[in-house]
This record gives structure tokens, sequence and C-alpha cells, in this order.
């Protein structure tokens, strides 16, 4: 599980670069979107790993 959340946290960040030096406008917001969701599924997985224990 842990190295699940390192890997969607590093996508995470990954998608928020690009969608910072994307000079498209249409692919900013869809990478900006899509760090969002990858950090959106980290957090589930992380609560999901504590809650476990």
């Amino acid at each position: 599980m842990k190295a699940h959340l390192e890997k969607l946290r590093v996508e995470a960040e990954e998608c928020e670069l690009i969608s910072k030096l994307a000079t498209n406008a249409t692919k900013n917001a869809l990478f900006a979107k899509l760090a969002a969701h990858h950090r959106t599924l980290a957090d589930e997985v992380e609560r999901a790993t504590i809650e476990s224990k």
C-alpha cells in the first residue's frame, strides 16, 4: 500500500508540474484536474491504510 501511495503522490506532483508548464489552457486545466484527482486517490489510500491498522 505504501508503494501505491507514494506512486500516486509522485504522479500528482508530475501532473501539477506539467500543468504549470503547459502553454495550452486546455492542457493546463486537464493536468491540474489530474493532479487533484491523484491527490484525492492518495488521500483515500492513506486513510484506508491508517484505518486498517
